[in-house]
């Protein structure tokens, strides 16, 4: 039948294979979590979730979790300027073209009704 020790020599060398084949998809599909966990990204457990929900997705998920972990940093967040309280920046010329043209149409629509 031939050499014991090649036999399971082979079937060492098989399991061995499968296994890191197995912890190394593992350790893969983790580096978009871990991104996150070192830059201390608000959504790491969702990204962390998600990454265990891409195994089963045949990896569908992986690429946009790792572009979702990459977006953030915490020196500069997002990459979005910070926004003064919430309140757009309005130029104060161009609200008051806009308020005459307004008036202009609804004086235009008032003479049209009679």
């Amino acid at each position: 039948m031939g050499d014991p020790f090649l036999n399971y020599f082979a079937l060492f060398l098989l399991v061995f294979v499968v296994v890191v084949l197995f912890y190394g998809i593992i350790a893969i599909h983790d580096i978009p979590a871990k991104i996150a966990e070192s830059r201390h990204h608000p959504h790491q457990d969702a990204i962390h979730a998600a990454g265990w929900v891409s195994l089963f997705t045949l990896h569908a998920l992986w690429p946009f979790l790792w572009i979702w972990a990459m977006a953030y940093r915490p020196d500069r967040g997002w990459g979005f300027p910070p926004q003064s309280a919430g309140q757009p920046t309005v130029n104060v010329n161009e609200l008051e073209d806009l308020r005459r043209r307004v008036a202009e149409l609804e004086n235009s629509l008032r003479a049209g009704d009679r």
